[in-house]
């Protein structure tokens, strides 16, 4: 160890929001760091970006620093922590280390998405060590709401640091592994100088329930259903879905699963035993053979996603599923902010066919994979850091846990946001640099900036609309012919009932014509007089400025 090395944290997404998670661990001299990083995520667009497919974070600080990237670490495989791996990972080319199941939705991602990209990953589960440049990292088992997820201990001569990705303790799941609070003890006892720590439900008092319960729970709400029952979950949640399975075989019921995401997911799981004494799942064909009260259905659509099984199912648009007057339908699930307008449209168009809705308002439905605040407090007192550093979290998480860590009697609680440089050791933590980060995005086969992608006059177009004008001018600068004035997006006819589009075509006639003549060689004048009339002709009909694009030629 070098007197100038410095251990540091720098999260490039997922501090300050939800989803996008990328960290990155340094170490040695800030001239000369190497560098892991730890998950590659991203987060979905919301009706602000409009064509956007996905979000990934911006890593362009990894640019000049690529040779000094030295492995990339997943600690599960839900899309904001591994979703950005197939876009980004060419551009960084390095070692991928993830565990079995996080391996096999990568490859279905990858299949699935016709994506040319092949990415080695090397095999890292529970209780495995690696040495990736100067950094030691042991995975350890968590419990979440999905398989295979793992904290990491990554160790350097400066100190040990956890890096907690999303856990929470159920001492009673329907899947493993349990939270590894003996290897938590121990590394306590030997030392820890950060607990970079999960937030998501930092502002929920108490201990989040039991995946048993919920599954006991669904089970009497199966039981006691007169007619057909579909549950809805996160496709990845492979512990639900055994729990349902289970709950509908009891209940003497065929189970039916509908959805795209939904089969990749269990047919990873199935392709490494998690889906062992489970009756196989019936065909959709076979749905309209069953008598109502002898199957349950578990479908996509948890979120509101307008293509997903459970939208279908509202708009009675699936082929051969349909529910009708009296089935029954659960959210096993909680609305991820934003979502909630999609979800209620889609539970109004339910509900209009006579179906009965279940939340987690009604019943106990869902549990949350993250820690709530009694939990927190159990990883402070297992591992008892010398810091805690609050991430995966918006604001207003990420400082609940900052005042409850501190009330735990945590010495140092840094505050850090995404691009800040945070230097753990040696001395006190402090932010002593920041990064450029930020945000790019997907849109069909290309990825750029918000500028790149033209975003922004996307979003104003879809609030104004375009009028397109085409004028050619002859020797004289005289029309020749009529102008083209084509209006899209804009109302049709103004509040007298004149045709917007014959409106617009006498404001480009009227100013072409209050222009001399022998001004008119000026064309970028002209062109800008006929832009400048056509929007206020608008402005004073519509009380809007459309886009106008002006083609002008002289002949």
């Amino acid at each position: 160890m070098a007197k100038e090395d410095e251990l540091v944290f720098l999260p490039l997404g997922g501090v300050g929001e939800i989803g996008m998670n990328l960290a990155l661990y340094g170490y040695g001299p800030k001239a000369n760091r190497q560098w892991i990083m730890v998950d590659c995520g991203v987060t979905f667009p919301g009706p602000d970006l409009p064509g956007v497919d996905l979000v990934l974070p911006d890593i362009r600080f990894l640019a000049k620093e690529r040779e000094k990237l030295k492995g990339i670490i997943i600690t599960h495989a839900h899309e904001d922590h591994y979703g950005a791996l197939n876009e980004l990972w060419p551009g960084l080319n390095v070692p991928v280390y993830a565990s079995p199941f996080t391996a096999g939705m990568l490859e279905a991602k990858r299949d699935y998405e016709r994506s040319r990209t092949e990415i080695p990953v090397t095999i890292f589960k529970q209780g495995d060590r690696i040495n990736v440049g100067p950094f030691e990292i042991e995975a350890i088992g968590v419990n979440h709401s999905i398989p295979e997820p793992m904290s990491l201990a990554i160790k350097t001569p400066l100190g040990t640091v956890i890096h907690t990705g999303d856990w929470k303790i159920d001492l009673d799941p329907s899947l493993g592994p349990l939270t590894d609070e003996t290897r938590f003890r121990k590394l306590g006892d030997e030392g820890v100088l950060a607990l970079i720590c999960d937030s998501t439900n930092a502002v929920r008092d108490g201990v989040s329930p039991s995946e048993r319960e919920v599954s006991e729970s669904l089970t009497k709400i199966i039981e006691a259903a007169e007619g057909r029952v579909g549950i809805t979950t996160f496709s990845s949640n492979v512990g639900r879905i055994r729990s349902i399975a289970q709950a509908a075989e009891a209940a003497g019921r065929e189970v039916l699963l509908l959805g795209s995401s939904m089969k990749r997911v269990t047919n990873v799981a199935r392709d490494i035993g998690l889906m062992e004494g489970l009756k196989p799942f019936i065909e959709e064909d076979e749905f309209g053979y069953i008598p109502r009260d002898k199957v349950v259905v578990i479908l996509t659509g948890s979120q509101g996603e307008p293509r997903a099984a459970l939208a279908k199912i509202a708009r009675d648009e699936m082929r051969n599923v349909a529910f009708t007057d009296g089935d029954t339908i659960i959210f096993s699930s909680r609305a991820i902010p934003g979502n909630e307008k999609a979800i209620n449209d889609i539970k109004n168009g339910l509900v209009e066919q006579g179906i009965n809705i279940i939340t987690d308002a009604e019943a106990l439905v869902h549990v949350s994979g993250h820690p709530r605040r009694h939990e927190l407090q159990q990883m402070y007192g297992w591992t008892r850091p010398k810091m805690v550093v609050p991430v995966h979290g918006e604001a207003v998480h990420l400082t609940a846990h900052a005042e409850l860590a501190e009330q735990s009697g945590i010495a140092e609680v840094p505050r850090v946001r995404n691009g800040d440089v945070l230097k753990l050791a040696p001395g006190a933590p402090e932010v002593v640099d920041q990064v450029p980060h930020g945000r790019i995005f997907k849109d069909g086969s290309l990825i750029g900036d918000y500028e790149e992608m033209g975003i922004g006059d996307r979003r104003k177009l879809a609030f104004v609309g375009h009028v397109a004008v085409s004028i050619l001018l002859d020797s004289r600068y005289d029309f020749q012919g009529d102008p083209e004035v084509e209006p899209f997006g804009l109302p049709q006819f103004d509040d007298e009932g004149e045709d917007m589009g014959d409106t617009l075509y006498d404001a480009v006639l009227g100013a072409v014509e209050s222009i001399p003549r022998a001004r008119r060689k000026d064309l970028e004048m002209v062109r800008e007089a006929v832009r400048r009339a056509v929007r206020s002709t608008a402005n004073e009909i519509w009380g809007k400025k459309p886009v106008v694009t002006v083609f002008l030629t002289k002949v």
